[in-house]
């Protein structure tokens, strides 16, 4: 039997889950939680479709909780987090993105309340040769990141998640619309 503490946790989860879709862009799904990093955790996972039902981000949630607490982590919790998305070259090619992005994040857990946050962000190129040459790079990002919520509603911090996968994929904030491409760029 799942501690009450752990157990509003998997019920926050699963309430995410079988609710309506956060977005019609991104489906998530419940996935096995890794069993030795700690006491009790559950797990999400996540992915960003583009109209033409292309991912282009993914992502895990993995929220742990030690009854008997660990050094920082408050209230016995900590949330790790994994994204994953595609970018386009130029925006790659941007030394500040990682900073961005990481402010992508703390931005979104804002409202949540988090304590001990640390984390990496790695862009990388994957470059085609030989047979494969004529495929094109691809870019993409990666976020890892780990936090403790300072509250015991996890609400919150599984929809900063969400919200900084979207926005890792190119989406714009949950409800506004993004303009259409114009022909002959962008210009006004």
């Amino acid at each position: 039997m799942n501690p009450p503490a752990f157990q509003r946790a998997v019920d926050t989860l699963r309430e995410i889950l079988d609710g309506p879709a956060l977005r019609p862009e991104l489906d998530l799904e419940d996935m096995p939680a890794p069993q030795s990093l700690a006491p009790y955790a559950a797990a999400m996972s996540g992915s960003v479709y583009r109209d033409d039902d292309t991912e282009v981000a993914m992502g895990r949630l993995i929220v742990l909780y030690d009854p008997d607490g660990r050094s920082g982590w408050t209230n016995g919790f900590r949330v790790v987090a994994y994204i994953r998305a595609d970018l386009e070259p130029d925006i790659a090619a941007d030394e500040l993105i990682g900073s961005v992005a990481w402010d992508w994040l703390l931005e979104a857990l804002e409202p949540a309340g988090y304590a001990g946050v640390s984390g990496t962000i790695t862009r990388a190129v994957s470059e085609s040769f030989g047979d494969k040459r004529d495929e094109p790079s691809t870019t993409e990002l990666e976020l890892r990141a780990s936090w403790s919520p300072t509250g015991v509603d996890l609400t919150a911090h599984v929809l900063a998640w969400c919200e900084v996968m979207c926005t890792t994929a190119g989406l714009p904030p949950a409800g506004v619309a993004s303009l259409p491409d114009r022909p002959g760029g962008g210009g006004g």
